[in-house]
């Protein structure tokens, strides 16, 4: 069984309500925010205006995702969302051990992420702190790009470090999640699956929702 951490880049933005109204009435677990900056990846989403609109609406768990430089400034602004999970990247975070602190002072859930070209133990000093590890399984920036091979055994390199250290933390991956790629991770050792257009663009969501959560 796999948590479902639909992601709201691929949504219809000129009619958000509708989709996060099929989101609260389906079985997905979160919603997962993909907040970019256009210069720690090569695209700018949404902001606070928008987080804060939408989680006056959703009634799933948010699941922020700063692509962002310098994240750590907004703990306190994603907190105020009411949101369950921070996940910052590694590479954008020069004290990230402080970086975690901060966010589960702040109360909510530490996630860090990893690039594509960012080995699995860079994280070996903090798996132990953190609650969850997002593997980005495309280079971010862009909904819809093409699944990223090597990812399948990233994840069996991650799930072997957590079993070995005895970390808690879950294993989300995040990027051309399809029917394909979605058994193959799951088979893996991932525990959350983020899908975009896979999700949104479906006839019937639901249906494709429950699919992954049945992996």
């Amino acid at each position: 069984m796999q948590l479902v951490s639909p992601s709201l880049l691929a949504a219809n933005f000129a009619n958000l309500e509708k989709d996060i109204d099929m989101i609260n009435t389906s079985n997905a677990d979160w919603l997962h925010l993909d907040v970019m900056d256009g210069v720690f990846v090569p695209n700018i989403s949404f902001g606070f205006p928008v987080l804060e609109a939408v989680a006056k609406i959703c009634k799933k768990p948010l699941d922020v995702h700063l692509m962002i430089v310098k994240p750590e400034k907004f703990v306190k602004q994603v907190a105020a969302l009411g949101a369950m999970m921070m996940n910052v990247h590694f590479e954008a975070c020069v004290h990230l051990n402080r970086a975690i602190q901060e966010i589960h002072d702040a109360g909510m859930k530490a996630g860090v992420t990893l690039n594509p070209s960012t080995p699995v133990c860079m994280l070996e000093d903090v798996i132990r702190d953190v609650d969850m590890v997002l593997l980005m399984t495309v280079n971010p920036g862009f909904g819809g790009q093409k699944f990223i091979e090597h990812s399948i055994e990233k994840v069996r390199q991650l799930r072997e470090m957590i079993e070995r250290t005895g970390s808690k933390a879950l294993i989300e991956v995040d990027g051309g999640v399809n029917k394909d790629t979605a058994v193959r991770l799951a088979q893996a050792g991932t525990d959350v699956l983020v899908a975009g257009s896979y999700v949104f663009g479906a006839d019937n969501p639901h249906e494709r929702i429950n699919y992954l959560k049945n992996l």
